[in-house]
């Protein structure tokens, strides 16, 4: 029987992927967290998705907050939180941890909760613990929602500086020198551990740079010239993580590189340097956000050495096993040797950050490094890969 002339059932049209932006959280990064997102919600094509902003307020509650970015940005110095973007004081976002279902339910207190629909993709902008260190991607993967980003293993390895330096040894990739004082080795003797690091200055020299060993953004790390100032440096990397890391001063150039996952595998950006700041020791907090101390795009070096850094930093993110994104910071020594630094898998993300500025002379715009990054996460599969 033909069906040419029965009436047609009208096409559905097709839904737009629904990208969840999830910022803010309980690490002292919270404000960064908050900027990058606004920058991240302005830049995403509102024709090929629909955005759910979701905000995590510093004490952990996931809050419904307004689509407002102009809301977002740092002002008088200030950075702003989750807190004073949420639609209340008491609702709360909650993600079913269920493969099969994928919608997001809003509650309130004394109301009925409201089904917000279903999410394809969440693009965390989390930065330093409790949502960069793989805890939130280990939720997602429970969820089996798609996320933007390195997996659960790489987050863990590039939120903690110690195994970070240890898996790329392990690889191949030359470190500076450096030494680790965990949580227990302070509680049991805070003399001896304290000795070990002068003896580590004794070998290596001073200055010295002690830094929480989980935290990122330069927060509460401090050079320090001479023993005088080490008491004061220690608690102020405790005060963000009990773990230390103290490393050596390297005499070199400061490099950086971004990688990014295409259709056919991680590609590197071209390279940029950090120049000295004028006004600041090194390139702390303030330099980097608040004072915005300019980078050099792309880095003054010869195409040698240009190769050798790009090869360097995708070798970094294949070593920690990678997926979207990652910044991959070097030295480069007065011998002519990179040595790596660290990785971000969640780099500052502000159209003013160095990873968007790298690529944005590489040729990719920041809407297209946003869409690129969403289209990878759609392509994955949550779980084993």
């Amino acid at each position: 029987m033909s069906t040419e002339n029965l009436p047609q059932s009208p096409e559905q049209p097709s839904r737009k992927p629904r990208v969840a932006v999830v910022f803010g959280g309980r690490s002292s990064e919270h404000g960064i967290s908050v900027v990058t997102a606004g920058a991240v919600l302005k830049a995403v094509d509102r024709t090929k998705y629909d955005v759910l902003p979701i905000g995590i307020t510093q004490d952990g509650r996931w809050a419904l907050t307004a689509d407002a970015p102009e809301r977002m940005a740092i002002s008088e110095r200030r950075t702003p939180n989750v807190e004073e973007l949420a639609e209340s004081a008491e609702g709360a976002v909650v993600l079913p941890v269920d493969p099969a279902n994928r919608e997001v339910v809003y509650s309130e207190p004394g109301s009925v909760p409201k089904a917000l629909g279903e999410v394809d993709v969440v693009f965390p902008v989390l930065h330093g613990p409790y949502g960069e260190d793989g805890t939130l991607q280990g939720l997602l993967e429970l969820s089996g929602v798609p996320y933007v980003g390195a997996g659960v293993l790489a987050s863990a390895v590039g939120q903690d500086k110690e195994y970070m330096k240890r898996v790329f040894t392990s690889f191949g990739l030359k470190v500076g020198p450096y030494v680790v004082i965990r949580p227990r080795e302070w509680a049991r003797d805070e003399s001896a551990a304290r000795r070990k690091i002068v003896d580590f200055a004794g070998e290596h020299g001073w200055p010295l740079f002690v830094k929480p060993a989980r935290a990122g953004s330069s927060i509460g790390i401090t050079k320090v010239d001479d023993l005088s100032g080490l008491d004061e440096a220690i608690a102020a990397a405790q005060a963000h993580d009990p773990k230390i890391l103290v490393e050596a001063a390297l005499r070199g150039r400061e490099i950086e590189c971004g990688v990014l996952e295409f259709e056919d595998g991680p590609r590197a950006s071209v390279p940029a340097e950090i120049p000295p700041p004028d006004t600041h020791a090194y390139y702390d907090f303030e330099a980097k956000y608040i004072d915005s101390t300019p980078g050099l795009v792309p880095a003054p070096l010869t195409p040698e050495e240009t190769a050798e850094v790009q090869r360097l930093a995708v070798d970094a993110f294949e070593a920690a096993s990678c997926e979207g994104l990652v910044r991959a910071d070097f030295f480069l020594t007065e011998d002519g040797e990179f040595v790596i630094n660290e990785i971000n898998t969640m780099p500052g993300f502000t159209p003013i950050s160095m990873y968007p500025q790298m690529w944005q002379a590489s040729g990719v715009g920041y809407a297209e490094l946003v869409d690129r990054l969403i289209q990878a996460a759609l392509r994955r599969s949550t779980g084993l890969r």
